[in-house]
């Protein structure tokens, strides 16, 4: 017997140590969609007194807003190329270091023009990180546990977009609002952004303590690094697994994005699939509630301190109700959680479009009232528990285990750059929408989440349970 062999045999006695490790390195590469929440949620609590600091007008502001997103779609664009040529732990290393010199040039920015250079920067860690987290979790995760590893890309984003809410939130308080002086002179929005750098340092020390995917090992013919990977981490016949891999990769080139071309429209059927999904996910405007949502309460009548603690429990609930795909998500499935997801959207949206669209305006603003206040409150994070609980988990899960291993990378990375252009379009198109009318603005939300129900049904194939060298 190999001592390969007597490895993976011995690797059998321990099924519980496996677990704990695909939970640990799982976790470890989701850190990334921490970071990607905290650097994409701590604008919320900063555009008031960006504004008042650098008194830009509506536009710029919004752009600075928004800019971010524009560096997501290119971070997203070039990470599978770079994952497929370098590896999957370089680019969390890359993207680690942009997310520090990110933080960093954002606390001490001199003008709108330098912030906004520095939220693209903070964009292109994000972008990669939104391609490189699921790709690396479904490929050094059992099959068995694919779908749950999977979530903790959604709960590390969830989780980060929280932190930085309450970081926001406490940081403000400290200093009497976000515009006030807070440590060394230094207003408190800006340590909003310095805050950012102890999570984006810890990210790159503890990638370096983490394997390579076995599946990019196999593809530069460094199998022993590859058994060993698997034997720890997924167990079971690691030489009938690695022969599988070998025969779904062709390894005799490495992958291209040139691997995605097909029929329609130049691209194969399943990377439309990805695409469209990425859209829907953003095209029901989530990432207004979480961008914008600080300005938005204030608006409609609470006061600033109110409209921090809304949208940090708006956040809490985000977090929560991932546990709820995690719990089910390898049990109910992907296809049936994002069914329900877009369902319960619909209806809360639609609420919330009524509500605000036959409210009374006030100086400029819709005036809910003391009864059409708290429900619309409700319907919020009602729409963020739908959410949350489906199409922003799932979401995550299906694009790493959808497509087969030759084209997953880059598969991943232009479903994920659209992801990050629609979310540009939503975020940049709201204030002017805004100003249209609330009532308008989440009207067309409703009806993106509607349209969502039937691209589900005709167009998403249940994937639980299956092995990604079973993916066409």
């Amino acid at each position: 017997m190999t001592s390969s062999t007597s490895s993976v045999v011995a690797d059998h006695d321990r099924p519980q140590v496996r677990i704990i490790q695909s939970i640990l390195v799982a976790g470890t590469a989701a850190l990334g969609g921490f970071l990607f929440g905290f650097d994409t949620a701590v604008i919320n609590g900063t555009v008031g007194a960006v504004s008042s600091t650098f008194s830009p007008g509506s536009l710029l502001l919004g752009f600075a807003v928004a800019s971010a997103l524009l560096g997501c779609a290119v971070g997203a664009w070039f990470a599978g190329p770079i994952a497929n040529r370098y590896g999957r732990i370089r680019v969390m290393l890359v993207a680690s270091v942009l997310f520090s010199v990110s933080a960093l040039g954002s606390g001490l920015a001199a003008d709108i023009w330098s912030l906004t250079l520095w939220r693209v920067v903070g964009g292109l860690a994000v972008g990669a990180a939104s391609v490189i987290a699921p790709a690396y979790i479904a490929e050094i995760a059992p099959a068995r546990l694919r779908g749950r590893l999977g979530t903790l890309q959604q709960l590390a984003i969830v989780t980060g977009i929280l932190v930085a809410l309450l970081s926001n939130f406490v940081l403000a308080e400290n200093s009497g609002g976000a515009a006030e002086p807070l440590w060394f002179g230094a207003d408190a929005w800006r340590w909003m952004f310095l805050a950012e750098l102890v999570p984006a340092v810890a990210y790159g020390v503890l990638v370096l303590r983490i394997p390579e995917s076995p599946r990019y090992l196999i593809t530069r013919q460094r199998v022993q690094e590859a058994r060993k990977v698997l034997s720890d981490f997924v167990g079971g016949d690691v030489d009938g697994r690695i022969a599988e891999i070998k025969r779904t990769l062709d390894s005799q080139r490495a992958p291209r994005v040139s691997d995605l071309a097909g029929p329609r429209f130049g691209l194969l059927p399943i990377v439309w699939v990805g695409i469209g999904l990425s859209l829907f996910q953003q095209f029901v405007g989530i990432n207004v509630i979480f961008y914008y949502s600080t300005e938005l309460w204030q608006h409609v009548g609470f006061t600033e301190s109110d409209s921090f603690l809304i949208s940090a429990i708006t956040a809490v609930t985000n977090v929560v109700v991932t546990f709820i795909a995690i719990a089910t998500v390898d049990r109910v499935g992907r296809k049936p959680l994002l069914l329900i997801g877009s369902i319960g959207m619909f209806v809360s949206l639609s609420l919330m479009a009524v509500l605000f669209g036959s409210a009374p305006v006030v100086n400029g603003d819709p005036a809910l009232g003391p009864v059409a206040g708290p429900i619309a409150l409700v319907a919020a994070n009602a729409f963020v528990v739908f959410f949350g609980m489906s199409w922003g988990p799932v979401v995550w899960v299906l694009l790493g285990e959808m497509f087969n291993n030759r084209i997953r990378a880059s598969a991943i990375a232009v479903a994920a750059a659209a992801q990050w252009l629609a979310n540009f379009a939503v975020s940049t198109t709201f204030p002017a929408l805004s100003e249209l009318g609330l009532g308008l603005a989440y009207g067309l939300y409703a009806v993106c989440a509607g349209l969502s129900i039937v691209f589900v049904a005709k167009a998403i194939r249940e994937t639980k349970g299956k092995e990604l060298e079973q993916m066409p």
